[in-house]
């Protein structure tokens, strides 16, 4: 059984980071989307709230072999204690590439038989991100196009939280 695990904040999850998660379930038998759970970045939404909400839009996309986990330490510790064959990330630009590629070497350093397998992303998600998402969506644009329909109410109320 293959296991793979897609990490990232999610701060929030968008259509985009849905498309890569339904496209690895697709292809491996166990999905583990990972929550990062940074204490020193400063996140829109509490670690748990994230987890709670990727659980309803995989519960409500119907994807029983992808599960929702959270973890603070080195990404390649986890991949060892789960037993991951890969880490699976997306990529949208060319910026992203450097990045992620530079992650990619500094975990096969860490953990040799790490292996990181990107896909990139749908044209339709191209542009977006979870700060495209917070910034829209916190002076009143219309998010709805941007993240699953099962959690837009949540992440509208946090995003207008406060303003008159």
């Amino acid at each position: 059984m293959k296991t793979v695990v897609c990490p990232g904040s999610f701060d929030p999850i968008t259509n985009g980071h849905m498309d890569i998660v339904k496209r690895a379930s697709g292809i491996f038998d166990r999905v583990i989307v990972l929550v990062a759970a940074n204490q020193e970045k400063h996140n829109f939404f509490t670690t748990g709230e994230r987890v709670e909400m990727i659980r309803r839009v995989v519960e409500a996309e119907g994807l029983p072999n992808v599960e929702v986990d959270s973890h603070s330490g080195l990404l390649v510790n986890y991949i060892q204690q789960v037993g991951a064959a890969a880490i699976v990330k997306g990529l949208r630009a060319v910026s992203d590439f450097e990045y992620e590629f530079q992650m990619s070497l500094t975990n096969r350093q860490l953990l040799p038989e790490c292996e990181t397998i990107f896909l990139t992303t749908s044209s339709r998600n191209l542009y977006l991100s979870s700060s495209i998402v917070r910034q829209v969506g916190g002076l009143g644009g219309d998010i709805t196009g941007f993240v699953p329909p099962c959690v837009y109410e949540q992440i509208h109320r946090k995003l207008t939280q406060g303003q008159s």
